[in-house]
């Protein structure tokens, strides 16, 4: 355990500090999660299951205190999980090899930060909140998330958002639920499909590590950093690391 601690000391730090910020703002941080991992030398089956992993710990503590404030609402929450739940499972099951899956990474977080980016220019206008287009989108966010290993936040709370969908800790908490339940099914579907070996050391350091992180992001809960900024920062951090992954696939 002290091995695993000390070899991994970097990624531990790293993981902490995005549990914290993203807990703070009702997110999991599994595309900040999977931008780190993908620049180490682990293989991309572990790296999307470390990532779901550390979702479902970090969005597990935000569910709890948001059903404790009576901010989920379930029945309102039902449109956008009832496709996303099966297609989550379906993205995490499809057998993919390492370099489908790092052009496909590379491409959906460089889609996903110019979605964070320029979301309110993009639906200000054009988006309408009906429920076939809440079943609809969170059936393609859900795809997503399971064939890379992200919970769809990053893509559903700004959308939530711009569609004027409830208050903001409602919003929130919905993407909490949305992301636990996707990670969920995507972790299955990968388990199914590939049954790959992981370093248990490594993920048993990590839960422990974004499990403290949520807990002091939950205390915090919007007073470090604003759900704008944070959208912004991890932005840049995601474009960052698509650019190197591309930069790396075809040099």
């Amino acid at each position: 355990m002290l091995e695993a601690i000390l070899q991994n000391w970097e990624i531990s730090i790293a993981f902490f500090t995005i549990a914290v910020l993203y807990a703070s703002v009702g997110f999991g941080g599994g595309s900040s999660y999977i931008a780190i991992l993908v620049l180490t030398s682990l293989a991309f089956t572990e790296i999307r299951f470390i990532a779901l992993c550390c979702n479902i710990v970090v969005v597990s503590v935000n569910c709890i205190r948001y059903y404790q404030q009576n901010n989920l609402d379930i029945k309102k929450i039902i449109p956008l999980v009832v496709v996303s739940i099966p297609m989550a499972f379906l993205g995490g099951y499809l057998k993919i090899n390492q370099q489908l899956f790092l052009v496909l990474l590379a491409f959906i977080l460089l889609s996903a930060s110019l979605f964070m980016w320029f979301s309110n220019t993009i639906f200000k206008q054009n988006y309408v909140n009906k429920t076939s287009k809440n079943i609809f989108f969170g059936g393609l966010i859900g795809f997503i998330s399971g064939l890379v290993g992200i919970g769809g936040g990053i893509f559903l709370s700004p959308l939530l958002h711009i569609s004027k969908w409830d208050t903001s800790k409602k919003i929130a908490a919905t993407s909490s639920f949305f992301i636990l339940v996707n990670s969920v099914a995507g972790l299955f579907g990968q388990q199914i499909s590939f049954k790959s070996a992981v370093n248990w050391q490594l993920i048993l350091v990590l839960f422990i590590t974004v499990l403290i992180g949520s807990q002091i992001g939950n205390k915090l809960s919007n007073s470090f950093f604003s759900a704008n900024q944070l959208k912004k920062a991890t932005a840049i951090l995601i474009a960052f690391v698509s650019i190197r992954i591309l930069m790396k696939l075809y040099s």
